[in-house]
């Protein structure tokens, strides 16, 4: 089944709370909060008591997407804060320590996620895969919203389908950046099950006509 995962980077921050609870009711399925440190990636956005209030209100699990720097030191704050999926970049850290991360997740009850930069190949998703409920497949450069989508990462978005349908069937796999109506049918048809949609979604004069534009 088809999810989208509206991006609050792209909400009123103003009205967070009018924006959050007017998801479910317009057809999303996830929360998508994207978390930046100014480090790892060049902006700087919301951390866990925002996560938490978040969590108070929204009638939809949170996809906390954590564009952090050695994100170890907060995936237990993050999953006490209310994520109910958590995903790491694979470039943040080195290898043993995602993996502990990515256990340290799966431990407390949260499904834990990776995720890839553009200019990532494919196989940084490997050592990772089985541990994983989700995989996130980036089409803009992490950090801003409102990028132009790059259809260059479809192949990796199907090589990625491939070896989730051979190794873990039941692991979804997410696309974030520059989804609208006409690329989402790029990133479906290269084995793209949950989508993120930021300025496409909040800028929408009906988000409920879009998602049903998507997944229809």
């Amino acid at each position: 089944m088809l999810k989208l995962a509206p991006s609050i980077l792209s909400a009123d921050f103003v009205n967070l709370e009018r924006d959050i609870r007017a998801l479910a009711p317009a057809g999303a399925d996830y929360v998508h909060v994207d978390v930046m440190d100014g480090i790892f990636v060049p902006n700087i956005t919301i951390g866990i008591p925002v996560t938490a209030a978040i969590k108070r209100v929204s009638a939809l699990p949170l996809d906390v997407h954590l564009m952090i720097d050695r994100p170890i030191r907060y995936v237990e704050a993050f999953c006490r804060a209310g994520a109910d999926l958590l995903t790491l970049h694979v470039e943040a850290d080195t290898p043993e320590n995602t993996l502990a991360a990515l256990r340290q997740i799966r431990d407390l009850g949260v499904h834990p996620a990776v995720s890839v930069k553009p200019k990532t190949p494919a196989e940084a998703v490997l050592p990772f895969l089985d541990l994983c409920d989700m995989i996130l497949v980036m089409t803009v450069e992490p950090g801003f919203g409102g990028q132009i989508f790059m259809a260059d990462m479809m192949p990796k978005l199907r090589t990625i389908r491939e070896w989730i349908d051979r190794r873990n069937p039941g692991c979804e796999l997410e696309v974030d950046g520059g989804v609208n109506v006409e690329t989402a049918k790029l990133c479906v048809e290269a084995g793209a099950n949950v989508l993120v949609a930021g300025s496409a979604w909040f800028k929408a004069e009906d988000p409920a006509a879009f998602a049903a534009a998507i997944k229809r």
